[in-house]
């Protein structure tokens, strides 16, 4: 591997009552060495391990090359319907704290070495080259750009695991809750290992020598826009246009992150912020290069589990009066009683509604940005916030007996669209030309 002034990331893993690991291979703690399985309890906030109390424990390894640990029930897909536990290896460190009445178990190695975990994780490692290039250098410059940000003051709350998310909000009242959900919520550690920040399962996810040509290949290679590091987003599919940041997150905007379509004639699409014109995207499917069916170039952007998910570019979900009315009322907090009408206030760019607002019997609010008003309609989040809502069977008193949503794109749509990027790679693009078609003139530099 390339030089030494390579950073070193600190990664959340999970946070738990207890923890079970195993090192595979020879670790060391306070002068002591260790191999083979433990386990780890919180006990009146310290790390209980041994039959000894400590404030924390840091396991490094004697070879960084040869050894690993594993984590036992790490839970990944925190908010996706596919949600599951798995067991994890990773190279590097383990660092174990107390935070929140709980421990975190924490993985501490080189920028490079997670860059490769993460390729494999969030996507699969046989994807094409140009692909894996592009998602190097955005993975790397979204987690620098992560890292130099000031750290949040000790009152956050790190989001791992079943763990409630950090919520920023701009508007609270009776009439209105706007509210987002970060990426700089951490404390303790850099990033996490979760789609909160980006997926990293450690070398549970087989690295091939196609990932690690990527990583080489682009070794500090970052994206920059007027000098500073682009805040590198990425989701799965856009669902047609892109996104752009304010809609999602903090009223900030990015020159590097606004409207193109995700196609060869990227300036040829509608003003989706009006409604008739998001109507029409949203119930047909334009040309865009993640509009694909290909289950070739699918299986190279998407891992076994993310392939239980076929209609991520055009989607339907259905409920009953009682089921949604239900679904608000646990999701929000708020008892809207019956629900007459999900009516769409404001879309950004993409179609995306990052206001809604809930009209019920008992009560009426307006919600958002986009990820606050998927989860407020999914029992994990839905798809997207692109969609239409149709009223069926509606009674004398205007309540829908049925509601049905019919949306467009996975995920926030703003930078990278994976399944776009990988339609590009499988046409022939350069890992440059799919970064720059995502990011609007930034450029690509060596950070080291």
């Amino acid at each position: 591997m390339k030089g030494n002034n390579v950073p070193q990331v600190r990664v959340g893993i999970m946070n738990n009552n207890s923890l079970e690991f195993m090192f595979n291979g020879d670790y060391v703690v306070n002068g002591t060495h260790c191999t083979g399985l433990y386990s780890a309890q919180c006990v009146d906030d310290k790390v209980k391990w041994n039959g000894r109390c400590f404030d924390q424990l840091l396991f490094e390894p004697v070879d960084e090359a040869t050894c690993s640990f594993m984590l036992k029930d790490v839970v990944i897909g925190v908010s996706f319907h596919w949600r599951r536990k798995e067991d994890q290896t990773f190279r590097g460190s383990l660092q174990i704290i107390v935070e929140n009445g709980k421990l975190t178990a924490i993985n501490k190695l080189s920028v490079e070495e997670y860059l490769l975990s993460v390729i494999s994780s969030e996507m699969s490692a046989t994807a094409s080259q140009e692909l894996l290039k592009a998602h190097a250098v955005i993975s790397r410059s979204w987690l620098l750009a992560q890292m130099q940000k000031p750290a949040p003051d000790s009152g956050g709350l790190d989001v791992l695991g079943d763990a409630a998310p950090v919520i920023r909000a701009s508007s609270d009242s009776n009439d209105e809750l706007i509210r987002w959900w970060d990426r700089d919520d951490h404390v303790h550690f850099d990033v996490c290992a979760d789609d909160h920040c980006q997926r990293y399962q450690g070398i549970t996810r087989a690295t091939t020598d196609a990932v690690k040509k990527a990583i080489e290949s682009t070794w500090g290679q970052v994206l920059m826009y007027d000098g500073q590091l682009c805040d590198a987003r990425f989701s799965k599919s856009c669902g047609g246009v892109y996104e752009e940041f304010e809609n999602c997150w903090e009223d900030h905007h990015h020159p590097y992150l606004v409207a193109r379509r995700d196609s060869e004639d990227e300036m040829n699409f509608p003003d989706l912020r009006r409604e008739a014109e998001a109507e029409e995207w949203i119930l047909t499917a334009p040309k865009a290069f993640c509009n694909t069916a290909d289950k070739k170039i699918l299986s190279q952007v998407l891992n076994d589990y993310d392939q239980e998910t076929t209609d991520f570019y055009r989607w339907k979900v259905e409920y009953t009066q009682e089921q949604l009315a239900d679904l608000i009322h646990r999701r929000t907090g708020d008892d809207y009683g019956r629900i007459r009408d999900l009516q769409p206030i404001a879309r950004g760019t993409s179609g995306r509604l990052y206001k809604m607002k809930i009209v019920g019997e008992k009560m009426s609010k307006i919600i958002g940005k986009e990820l606050a008003i998927r989860y407020a309609l999914s029992e994990s989040a839905l798809y997207s916030s692109a969609f239409v809502v149709e009223r069926h069977d509606v009674d004398a008193d205007g309540y829908p007996a049925k509601f049905v949503l019919r949306g467009a794109g996975w995920g926030h749509g703003v930078g990278l669209c994976q399944i776009g990027a990988a339609v590009m790679g499988a046409k022939g693009y350069n890992y440059k030309q799919i970064l720059l078609h995502y990011f609007i003139g930034a450029k690509i530099e060596n950070k080291y």
